[in-house]
């Protein structure tokens, strides 16, 4: 029996936005990590513990993976930052429950591209031609709805 909101979320039920608008689905998400530094101060006469001072707070880039398309708008934001046209974008990575509603969100600032992998074309395979793209962002919230 599904018990709302305390059933965990199904990793494959996810939407990703940028700047409010659906992008097309998205086979894999990776990077929604944060992580704080700290700075350790060994205090002097002290030898049972480490103080430990919070620095700053860091958020690896996103990896966003889809099947190729014809599409060529994250090819063409990339593009644009490599050729001095920076466009950051907002976003939000989209957890669905087992109903098709928003379970949690992930909402990222001031992304922008840093590497686009076009797709692995094999002659001997039989696999969806994948495209990923990595942005850097200046952090993330989390609402769970």
């Amino acid at each position: 029996m599904s018990r709302p909101g305390l059933d965990p979320g199904l990793a494959f039920r996810f939407k990703v936005e940028l700047d409010g608008l659906l992008i097309a689905n998205f086979a894999e998400v990776s990077g929604l990590e944060a992580e704080t530094e700290v700075t350790v101060v060994r205090e002097g006469g002290v030898n049972e513990y480490e103080h430990h001072f919070v620095t700053i707070r860091k958020y690896p880039p996103l990896v966003l993976k889809r099947g190729f398309t014809n599409s060529t708008e994250l090819w063409s934001w990339y593009d644009g930052t490599t050729a001095g046209k920076l466009q950051r974008k907002n976003g939000s990575i989209i957890l669905l429950d087992a109903s098709g509603q928003e379970a949690c969100r992930w909402n990222f600032m001031g992304s922008y591209p840093i590497k686009w992998i076009g797709p692995q074309l094999r002659a001997n395979a039989s696999e969806v031609a994948i495209e990923s793209l990595e942005i850097v962002h200046q952090g993330l919230t989390v609402i769970k709805s």
